[in-house]
Parts: C-alpha cells; sequence; structure tokens
C-alpha cells in the first residue's frame, strides 16, 4: 500500500515543470489585459457599439421614409385603369377646349368677313348713289333739254360713268358675238341657220353675261348658229 503511494508521487522534475507552465500562463493572460483587452470585454464592447449604431440607422432610414412626397405614395397604389381614365379625362378637356377655340375662330372670322364685305358694298353703293344724282337732275323738269341731241349726250354721260363705276369693282361684261360657244360661259337659248357665221359659233347674244375677276356671274345667253 505505501509502495503504491510512493510510486503515485510526482517527481521534482515534474513539479517543477508544472510550476512554469502556470508561470507562462500567467504572464500570457497578463500580456492579453495589457495591450488588447480580455476577448470578454472586447465582445462586450463591438455589441454595446452595434447597439448604439442601430439606433441612429433607424433613424436616418424613418426620416427619409418620411420625406417622400405623398403623390409618390399615391401613385403606387394607382392601378392602370385609375391612370387610363386620368389620362382619358385629360384629353377629352384638351379636346373640348380646342373646339371652343376654333369656334370662336370661326365665329370671328365670319363677322370680319361680312364687315369686309360691308365696307366695299359701301364704297360701291357711294358711287353708285353719283349716278342715280345724275338721273334725277337730268329729268328734273327745269333741266330738260329742248334738243333730244343734247338729251342723248347726257345720258351717254351718265352711263359712262355708271360702266366705269362697275368696271373700277371688277366687274367684266360677257360679249361673244362671233365667238365659238362655251357652255361655261354661254347658254344657248336656240339655233338657227347662218350664212356667215360657222356652225356651233355665236349669231346674236340675246343677253350679255358678266363674270367678276374670273368668275362667272351670270352666263350670256345666245343664239347658236346651226351652219349653212
Amino acid at each position: 500500500m505505501a509502495e503504491d503511494l510512493n510510486q503515485q508521487e510526482p517527481t521534482a522534475e515534474e513539479k517543477a515543470k508544472f510550476e512554469n507552465d502556470v508561470l507562462k500562463a500567467a504572464e500570457d493572460a497578463m500580456k492579453m489585459d495589457g495591450s488588447t483587452g480580455s476577448p470578454t470585454e472586447n465582445k462586450a464592447d463591438t455589441q454595446t457599439e452595434e447597439k448604439v449604431a442601430e439606433p441612429a440607422e433607424a433613424t436616418d432610414a424613418a426620416n427619409a421614409s418620411a420625406e417622400q412626397p405623398a403623390e409618390a405614395a399615391a401613385d403606387s397604389t394607382e392601378s392602370p385603369e385609375d391612370i387610363l381614365k386620368a389620362e382619358l379625362a385629360a384629353a377629352n378637356d384638351r379636346n373640348l377646349r380646342l373646339m371652343a377655340e376654333f369656334d370662336n375662330y370661326r365665329r370671328r372670322t365670319a363677322k370680319e368677313q361680312l364687315e369686309l364685305i360691308e365696307t366695299a358694298n359701301g364704297k360701291l353703293l357711294e358711287k353708285l348713289s353719283e349716278v342715280q344724282d345724275n338721273f334725277e337732275r337730268a329729268f328734273a323738269s327745269e333741266n330738260k333739254a329742248q334738243d333730244l341731241e343734247a338729251f342723248e349726250k347726257g345720258m351717254q354721260m351718265i352711263y359712262n360713268q355708271f360702266a366705269k363705276i362697275l368696271t373700277d369693282a371688277g366687274l367684266e361684261q360677257i360679249d361673244p358675238t362671233g365667238a365659238e360657244f362655251d357652255p361655261n360661259c354661254h347658254e344657248a337659248l336656240m339655233q338657227q341657220p347662218s350664212e356667215t357665221v360657222p356652225e356651233g359659233h355665236v349669231v346674236t347674244v340675246f343677253q350679255k353675261g358678266y363674270k367678276l375677276k374670273n368668275k362667272i356671274l351670270k352666263t350670256a345667253k345666245v343664239i347658236v348658229s346651226s351652219g349653212k
């Protein structure tokens, strides 16, 4: 029994080696505490910093969400059908505005054209009134000429004045005597044989025609030759 206990007791060398290992472990622990701190403390510090950083990031995210406009939120919730309806309403509104503007333009233009016509007619009627005044003076009892030749001369002067007024206004007389029949500006009343006028040409002008700046106002009524 005593021999077993003596065999289990460590030797001096084993004791010295154990003490050296303990001292070395203590020195390593002291170096770690002095330079970088214990692993437990470093881990606690890191967790504290992460916990402090998290509230700041959450605050920034909340501010960014609050700064987003209300319209963006509304648009995100709108359906394609609602968007199409809004675009259709805007297009209808523009169409109504254009129609109203065009209607106003049409009325204004028609009014201006009417005013121009009335102004032009006013100037023409002013000149024609002078012809009427001359006729009234010629038919006055105190101005009646005993000489028919003088009266005819006066009537010719009034006629020339009247014809000049119409010509200045752009009226042109159509007298197709002897010309080839043109259905665009002539109206044939009848046909008759002629020894001098070729077939299809105008023999007699029953009523002259008139045109205003190449526009036919009244066709000439004529008699057309049927040949010999």
